[in-house]
Order: C-alpha cells, then structure tokens, then sequence
C-alpha cells in the first residue's frame, strides 16, 4: 500500500458509508482489454506485445522494435536499409525520443539537451499559419556534418504561486523557448513556436481502432447540452484526426511516417519529401538514402510495433482508496473529457478488435484556455485547443523514465500541477479541484497513478 493511501484510510472509510465511493466495473483492471500486459511492470512496463497477438505479429513486433531502437546513420553508408538520416533531425532513431517506449521530458533550464521536446515553427499566413521560409515547420536542432544546424533553441522556466481552497499553497512552472544563432539572420517577426514533448507509446493501436462514429458522437462543438464542454474533431481529408497533441495524424501509419521525417529527415512513401526549404541549399544538396529512405517493408514493421505495444495491466484497481478517487474524478466531471471505456472496432491488427477499452479520453480537441495555449493553430485546432491524451498507465512513467512530467510541453511536474493548469473547458472542474479537501485531493491522485 502507497502511503498515500494508507494516510487515507480513515476517508475511505467515512467515503464507504454512503459517501461517494465507486466500485470496480468488469474488466476495468486490464483497460487494453485482452491485449493488456500482465507480465511485466516497473521500469520495462511499456517494452511488451499485445498479449493476445498471434506467433506471426509477434515476430513483426520483435522485428518493428529492432528497427524502433536501430540509430540511422547518413547516405551512404554500408547499412543501406538505415542509412538517409537528416540532412536535419532532433533524434537518430525512435527511441530516442520514446526511451523504452515512454514519455519525454523537457530540459530543466537553459539550451538543453533538447532530447524528446521539439519545437513547431510558422509564421502567419493569409489563410492562416505556414512553415518558417527559412527553417521549415519544425526545428531541427542536429545535422549532418557538412549541413549547418537551424537554430539553438532555449528554456526559461517561470514560477507562479497559488492556494487550494483549503489554505494549501502550491507552485506552477511554465515554459517560455527561444531561437538564436540563425544562419540567415535574424528569424522573421511573427514567428510561432509550440513545444510538444513525445508521449508514451502503449495502446495507440487501440486508440486507432475506436470508431469514428463513436468519436463524432461525443463531439458537441456547439455544446448543444450546455455542460460547458464542446470537444471537436479535427478532420483531414474527410478522416478524423486522433493522434498528435492536436490531433494532426489520422492513424498510427502517419503519425510514425510524420515522426521519421520531421525528426529523423527520413523519407516514406508517406512522406516522400525532406524538410529543407529552398533556403537550405546544404541541406538540398545532401545524398538521399534511398528513395524512399525508409523503405515500405521498414515503414510497415515500425507501424505494427507502434500499433501493438500493450497497455500494462493496473496494479490495484480494487483498492479503496483507489475507488474513491475514481468516483471524485467522475464527481468533479474530469469524464467530461477525460471519456473512460470505449469498445474498438475495425483494425489492421485483428486482435485490437471488440476489445473493451480504459483509456480515458475522448480523442476530441478542448479550448483549455489561455495558460495553456501555444498560439498556433494547426488545422481545425485553435491555438487554445488541444487534443485529450489519454490517461491510461501516466502512474508508470516515474519508473520508466524517471520523471513526473506531463501536459504538451511538460511544465507539469506532477498529476497534481498538470490538473491546476486545467483552464477553458475544464476551468469548473479544476475549480472543483482546488476546492477538494487534501486527503480527497491525494485520493484522485492515486486513482489516477494506478491507471
């Protein structure tokens, strides 16, 4: 028992006498359903397959994950199968940015490293915002020896100070980023830049396979109930949006192919070109590693092991104080948004199929507010939406990497602070936060720490 909880015992107790204390629904504790893993937790918690894959998908996964870790290296080169790195990148291979599978963090202070937390660029447009001329749409803050870097990018971390309800005090930190040392000179007025931290990778296969139908019910972008909450889907190309913090890739193919060329330089039959501008010419005259660099075989194993990384299985959903903190998430309306169950539908991989699902989101883009916003739309999001992360397995990814940073640019350093920067949308439910007494606060908390 964590000590939060045994500190709660006596409020689980008052809660278990007609106070709001939830109980536990079928299946809850294994929220990737039949694929969930009940093998392996702690620090390897996200490295396992979908439990139930076949011998043959299995085989695939294992080989996807070699390619996942497999650093890239310039054309030419005698490992022809992973050779086109750059000419720009952030990260020589996947799981540089996802380290075993988990969640980055950004960097404490000053220029860096800048490891897992890149930067989008653009200025304003007639139709609204385009890439920088200079430096593309995204910064990429390495290259390859005889192609100058773009820029180095900085933090500053800001502090504020606020009170719980109850007198508590608590802190906040926040994130302001800066470029320097332009080759081409100073950056053009206007430009926008949105930091985004790589997420975890467990159940994005099962994420993909909930159906649109079920999304576009939840929507209500009029909030046509007047519950203050209107979640929209982001669309391309008549598809529903579900991946990205904005929801900018339709499926797992895209968002793996968008991540090998943004941040790797590395060309797919869905993402043929490389992110130089006409601006670049050293970055134009670098020796391609194929066309394309990564080739469909590669392309479609590094999908399937995306698509199959299980979501661990939780380790004491049944727990009282557990249960209190679910019924308090629901109570203060964290659901809204924050959906908990959905049943799959239709996937690439047979066995994502009609599982009951515990992700705890919606998928939908939310206005959260000014102290959240980037200032950047992208698509059909607003600089103050984005899109709901899922919650499932966060309570691991101190374990796994080592830290408890969380929102889009990780200025949470808690579960806790991530709740408090809840603003638009969720600005009643953090208020209903803030107003919670300590040990229902710690309750909510540890309910989310064991999803």
């Amino acid at each position: 028992m964590s000590p939060n909880a045994a500190r709660l015992l006596p409020l689980v107790a008052l809660l278990g006498c007609g106070g709001p204390m939830s109980t536990l629904e079928d299946g809850e504790w294994l929220p990737g359903g039949e694929t969930t893993s009940t093998l392996l937790l702690g620090s390897n918690a996200f490295l396992m397959p979908a439990q139930n894959l076949s011998p043959e998908h299995e085989q695939d996964f294992y080989s996807g994950n070699s390619f996942f870790n497999a650093s890239w290296t310039e054309a030419p080169a005698s490992a022809e199968a992973r050779d086109g790195l750059g000419p720009l990148f952030n990260a020589r291979s996947c799981s540089g940015c996802h380290f075993k599978d988990g969640k980055a963090a950004p960097p404490e202070a000053g220029d860096g490293p800048f490891v897992g937390l890149l930067l989008r660029l653009s200025v304003p447009g007639a139709d609204g915002p385009v890439p920088e001329p200079i430096y593309g749409g995204q910064l990429q803050d390495q290259a390859n020896p005889d192609v100058p870097v773009e820029l180095t990018p900085s933090v500053t971390w800001h502090d504020q100070e606020g009170r719980f309800d109850d007198g508590a005090a608590y802190s906040l930190t926040w994130p302001t980023f800066t470029v320097s040392d332009a080759q081409h000179g100073p950056v053009g007025d206007g430009l926008m830049m949105s930091p985004r931290v790589a997420p975890h990778m467990v159940g994005l296969g099962l994420l993909e396979a909930i159906p649109e139908e079920t999304l576009l019910a939840l929507a209500d972008p009029n909030d046509d109930d007047g519950d203050g909450i209107s979640g929209r889907v982001q669309r391309h190309d008549g598809r529903v949006g579900r991946f990205g913090w904005k929801a900018d890739a339709v499926d797992v193919e895209a968002q793996v192919a968008g991540a090998f060329a943004g941040d790797m330089g590395l060309t797919s039959r869905v993402v043929p070109l490389d992110d130089c501008t006409e601006a670049q010419a050293e970055c134009l005259a670098e020796p391609s590693g194929g066309d394309p660099e990564v080739s469909d075989p590669i392309l479609d194993l590094v999908t399937l092991y995306s698509r199959a990384v299980a979501v661990p299985a939780r380790r004491a959903a049944d727990d009282e104080t557990v249960l209190v903190g679910k019924a308090l998430f629901n109570d203060i309306g964290c659901a809204a948004c924050h959906t908990p169950s959905h049943t799959t539908g239709a996937s690439p991989l047979p066995e994502l199929q009609d599982q009951r699902i515990w992700p705890y989101t919606d998928l939908l883009l939310h206005d959260m507010g000014e102290g959240l916003a980037d200032g950047r739309p992208l698509g059909d999001a607003s600089g103050q939406e984005w899109r709901t992360p899922p919650l499932w397995s966060l309570g691991l990814i101190d374990e796994v990497n080592g830290h408890t940073r969380f929102l889009h640019d990780g200025r949470a350093r808690s579960l806790e602070e991530a709740i408090l920067w809840h603003g638009g949308e969720a600005e009643a439910a953090q208020a209903e936060f803030v107003a919670l007494s300590a040990d229902e606060r710690d309750a909510l908390i540890v309910f989310l720490e064991d999803l």
